[in-house]
């Protein structure tokens, strides 16, 4: 389940500084998001893969802790990562 790189790559350019920038918290943040979105569409399928069903709840408190992370640092990026992901409903 994870990305490929052309997804990847386009993710990076669109939320990093630069075409190389991984490591900002709203590109992890995008990065997860899609990982998790992905595997919330394969347990439609397969709802007993406890095991990546564990690593789904390890990614998504990973990215809570990084949009923590950004809220106390800038609320502005904070508001605008959750806003152009929908992560908040």
């Amino acid at each position: 389940m994870s990305l490929s790189k052309e997804k990847k790559l386009e993710l990076i350019k669109k939320y990093g500084k630069t075409d190389k920038d991984s490591g900002t918290a709203e590109v992890q943040v995008a990065l997860l998001t899609e990982r998790i979105n992905n595997l919330t569409a394969h347990f439609e399928g397969h709802n007993k893969d406890h095991a990546s069903r564990r690593g789904l709840m390890q990614m998504v408190g990973k990215r809570r802790r990084l949009l923590d992370y950004l809220a106390g640092k800038d609320i502005e990026r904070y508001r605008s990562i959750i806003k152009e992901l929908n992560i908040r409903k």
